[in-house]
């Protein structure tokens, strides 16, 4: 039975995983190099469940009791000891990942599963590093992690099916939907998502329309929630670039070569909301349509 979980890296999506699996009553070692980085994942795990029980979806005590269910470590052998199952929730990165699997591998126990929560990057090539292939497998989480449903199962070449049922039985006990996909490069999500958001970013640098007309179009004319350009300004551009290269390399397909635009706002730093400019400006919470034109094709 998975009893505890560790989860490493405090990021966006690591907080997000740790806040989901604390609230379902597991105890959650979380686990960064930074100690600031991990005081401010505790302060934004507090707030959005602060936000819930504004809601009414949780209690103060549900509140309380998640918040003590989750502890902070800075060291990884130590934080991992007694984990059932560990969720590498860190940047994508396949050098970092690699280099973090060889450590899980070496300091977590037996029989302890341990999982990714890479978006593009292949299990079996994590698996690979690892003398525990079969317990290696994919937890793809997606963000807000409180919030959304979808978990992406994914299996590497080794992955055994004790490991998948428990990974799936699992999310199901997480309130979430599991789907279990084979690994390929960008799984099921980011290989439809990722061309489709390129595609809007060529559409933006050819000058065939706006930043707010393309969203538009996508948001009222085929019922998507956010458009796609300000989806990748919340993915984060650096993440969306990263994943296309992953595409491209896996691949070897020119369509999904990103676009020079999205390479350029990149390079010089405009990441989305983590930078607070992406295609939209977010320094002072507005979201104005940012004009590319030093970026621009024309």
């Amino acid at each position: 039975m998975i009893k505890n979980v560790a989860i490493i890296g405090s990021g966006t999506m690591g907080n997000g995983i740790a806040h989901t699996f604390a609230q379902f009553g597991y105890p959650v070692n979380l686990i960064d190099i930074h100690t600031d980085a991990l005081e401010k994942a505790i302060q934004t795990i507090s707030k959005n469940l602060d936000r819930q029980v504004a809601k009414g979806t949780i209690t103060e005590l549900n509140k309380s009791n998640t918040l003590n269910s989750i502890t902070t470590f800075t060291d990884l052998q130590t934080g991992i000891a007694e984990a059932d199952l560990i969720v590498e929730a860190a940047t994508e990165n396949i050098d970092l990942k690699l280099n973090i699997f060889k450590n899980l591998d070496a300091f977590a126990k037996p029989g302890a599963i341990l999982a990714s929560n890479t978006s593009s990057i292949s299990i079996t090539k994590i698996a690979s590093v690892t003398n525990r292939g079969d317990q290696v497998i994919g937890m793809h989480f997606m963000n807000p992690v409180p919030v959304m449903k979808l978990v992406e199962v994914i299996r590497g070449y080794a992955t055994s099916d004790d490991t998948t049922k428990k990974v799936m039985d699992l999310s199901l006990k997480l309130e979430k939907a599991p789907v279990e996909v084979n690994d390929y490069p960008g799984f099921v999500a980011n290989r439809i998502l990722m061309p489709m958001i390129n595609e809007a970013i060529y559409t933006l640098y050819e000058g065939v329309a706006g930043v707010t007309e393309i969203d538009t179009v996508m948001k009222l004319g085929m019922a998507h929630p956010m458009g796609p350009l300000q989806l990748a300004d919340f993915i984060g551009l650096d993440v969306c670039l990263a994943i296309l290269n992953v595409l491209h390399t896996g691949f070897g397909n020119p369509k999904y070569a990103p676009c020079p635009l999205l390479v350029n706002m990149v390079t010089a730093g405009s990441k989305g909301i983590k930078s607070g400019e992406g295609f939209y400006n977010y320094a002072d919470g507005a979201k104005a349509a940012k004009v590319a034109a030093k970026f621009s094709k024309s």
